[in-house]
């Protein structure tokens, strides 16, 4: 997810004081959130290139399926990935040490060529405001403009079962959340916190584009070193499975990424250059 950070001045990209914003809310519920997580789990998360220092589990409040996001992992106020998802991720051969570009993507990614349904939910308390209704519009217009072998349609409604992406609103400060793809498929639910309109259509853009970003298996842009975007926060994970470079990709830091982990509130929503070279690669 994306959330509302603290330190307002974002160095980086343009020596200026601005709000930065990372993937989600900090959960004020949860003053323990490893207290019921094994500590060998933990250890599998970090071996994997995670930082599971804020790990905790979902819950079942304002989830539209609690029987799939209940339960699940949710680590660096972004990530949802499934019991399942771990195991295979754990069983992969695939394996990389090390810092060695900007893009990077999980184990599990998107079967293609293939058509991607989104719907924006409409139902209750639940439902997509008119920004957000507005900007995901936009975030599918960045996917549906890149040269690759996944077609995005968009429609809106209450009757989700079927579609492979499910797009609502949770409530919150600021930011959103989503998790990997699994056999093949995009991860179903993209939380989207209330909060976020405050920020404008663009920043909702950025978000949505970000959070589908990560259901189609893209990690953090500066998963080693979150203070790059954050102005706080340390590496996600040095090595594993979970964060493979994509070729094609810089090293160094890119500022101008839609998948760093915190973003700041004069975001445009677009992709930046290596995030269309990573994504064109991968499907």
């Amino acid at each position: 997810m994306k959330q509302l950070n603290s330190n307002s001045i974002f160095v980086f990209i343009l020596m200026v004081a601005l709000t930065v914003v990372s993937c989600k809310e900090n959960d004020e519920t949860a003053p323990n959130p490893t207290a019921q997580i094994p500590q060998e789990t933990i250890a599998q998360f970090e071996e994997l290139g995670f930082d599971a220092s804020d790990i905790r589990m979902s819950d079942n409040l304002e989830l539209l399926d609690p029987s799939l996001e209940g339960g699940n992992y949710v680590l660096e106020n972004d990530i949802i990935i499934t019991p399942a998802n771990l195991d295979k991720m754990l069983k992969s051969s695939i394996y990389h040490t090390g810092v060695v570009g900007e893009q990077y993507r999980t184990t599990n990614l998107v079967s293609s060529p293939r058509t991607i349904n989104i719907i924006g939910y409409t139902g209750g308390s639940n439902a997509l405001d008119q920004t957000m209704t507005t900007a995901l519009q936009m975030a599918v217009a960045n996917y549906n403009a890149l040269n690759i072998g996944l077609n995005f349609t968009l429609t809106y409604g209450t009757n989700y079962t079927a579609y492979d992406i499910v797009v609502y609103r949770v409530s919150g400060s600021g930011g959103g959340s989503a998790g990997f793809p699994s056999g093949g498929d995009p991860y179903q639910f993209v939380q989207i916190q209330s909060g976020t309109s405050n920020y404008g259509t663009d920043v909702v853009e950025h978000v949505m584009t970000h959070e589908i970003g990560h259901a189609l298996g893209l990690r953090h842009t500066d998963y080693f070193n979150r203070s790059l975007s954050c102005g706080s926060g340390g590496n996600e994970g040095s090595s594993g499975v979970g964060a493979i470079h994509i070729p094609g990709t810089p090293t160094g830091f890119d500022a101008n990424s839609v998948m760093l982990s915190c973003f700041s509130s004069s975001e445009s929503g677009e992709f930046g250059a290596y995030d269309i070279t990573a994504l064109e690669y991968l499907y």
